[in-house]
């Protein structure tokens, strides 16, 4: 179970920061062309930000770690666990995006844990 935990870390690391990376992008893009939109203009310019290419390839590379991760282990157990990915991504917001965090998202974050600690122990009792 371990190399599936390792697995499914990397999974959400990569993917958290790949989708902080995104926004930053968003945030250079749209303060330049605007809100992101299909005009080619716009694409163009989403599409060579530094920020937005790199956030991609993270979350790309997330994903493939999540392959690994579904590959040995039931769907219904893994899928919820990425759950925390609600949760870790308070942090880099309000450090990098400077979000607020709320006390609702916070409530929020901590209801969240107590699903996924529900439903790990619930299939742990299953093995």
């Amino acid at each position: 179970m371990l190399p599936v935990l390792a697995m499914l870390l990397t999974a959400s690391a990569l993917t958290v920061v790949g989708e902080v990376l995104l926004k930053l992008g968003m945030n250079a893009v749209s303060a330049r062309v605007g809100h992101f939109s299909f005009d080619l203009g716009v694409l163009w310019a989403t599409f060579t930000d530094w920020r937005v290419l790199l956030g991609f390839a993270l979350v790309f590379g997330g994903a493939l770690f999540w392959l690994g991760v579904i590959s040995r282990v039931n769907l219904s157990f893994a899928y919820p666990l990425l759950a925390l990915n609600y949760v870790i991504i308070l942090i880099p917001s309000r450090l990098f995006l400077n979000e607020t965090i709320t006390p609702y998202k916070l409530v929020g974050a901590v209801i969240v844990v107590i699903g996924v600690v529900i439903i790990t122990w619930g299939a742990a009792s299953q093995h």
